[in-house]
């Protein structure tokens, strides 16, 4: 997939979202993690955090957005 494609449900097939998925989390438990912290605030395996963009239902920027209200309301973090 191309850089400049839509990652938009309307526009991306179930396999092409799973794509996405490994590959933006490629680096995810390998010494590599750009420390999004999902797994260490509570988020669990930052896969089955996407799933719901795999499946159709919700996208990634809604996701990042409900993760990030989620954390300032359980702990304090404000985004910078």
């Amino acid at each position: 997939m191309s850089p400049h494609r839509s990652i938009l449900i309307k526009d991306t097939t179930r396999e092409q979202r799973e794509e996405i998925i490994r590959r933006s989390l490629a680096g995810c438990g390998d010494g590599s993690c750009e420390m999004c912290s999902s797994c260490s605030l509570g988020a669990g395996d930052p896969f089955a955090m996407y799933q719901p963009y795999i499946d159709g239902d919700m996208e990634i920027r809604d996701i990042n957005a409900k993760r990030a209200a989620d954390n300032e309301r359980l702990f304090g973090l404000q985004r910078g």
